[in-house]
């Protein structure tokens, strides 16, 4: 019994994970230049995310980004990965140092006071983020709701990778220790 319980809880906390995410929303409030492949673009993240709208935001690159973080079935409170993780879990889909910068620098980006980031692309698209915060190599968890953090596959140095970091005055690159627990947010080439 407790098992069901606890199954249907982490089901009900993913759906809401993926209800707080929003695509593309227009003034009009409809959905344009998305893209729904229905895979999982080759994640084996085990829960994986039943909602894989890829949204177009008119990046120089046409890279599309994913509408919605990913979900970690072993840290199903919070939905954080280490480098290593994320690299495993992602590959390729996982995105570039430079592909953070043009998002960042080709970007508008809007704080909500409730915790959330909306990057909203040349073309009038955006996606929005949670400030989800992170864990520390320890295990104690820092920022939620205050700032979000989001692996890149690049490496810097041999305990760190690079990170894109979201909070109230907008978004930067920075660098994180590996073993530190981030948010991952697919990219589609």
């Amino acid at each position: 019994m407790m098992k069901r319980v606890f199954t249907f809880a982490l089901v009900a906390l993913m759906g809401l994970a993926l209800c707080t995410t929003v695509a593309c929303n227009k003034d009009d409030g409809s959905t344009t230049n998305t893209e729904n492949n229905g895979g999982n673009n080759g994640s084996n993240n085990g829960g994986g995310n039943v909602n894989n709208v890829w949204v177009d935001l008119g990046l120089p690159s046409g890279t599309m980004w994913k509408n919605a973080n990913e979900v970690n079935a072993a840290d199903a409170e919070y939905n954080f990965y280490t480098y290593a993780e994320a690299v495993e879990a992602f590959g390729d889909a996982l995105p570039t140092k430079e592909q953070f910068e043009e998002l960042k620098d080709n970007c508008q980006w809007t704080w909500n006071d409730s915790g959330y980031i909306t990057a909203t692309g040349r073309n009038g698209n955006s996606i929005v983020l949670p400030a989800a915060g992170y864990r520390y190599c320890d295990g104690s968890v820092s920022h939620v709701g205050s700032g979000g953090y989001y692996w890149s596959s690049t490496p810097n140095r041999s305990d760190d990778a690079w990170e894109l970091h979201i909070f109230s005055g907008g978004a930067y690159m920075n660098y994180g220790r590996r073993c530190n627990g981030f948010s991952v947010w697919l990219v589609k080439n």
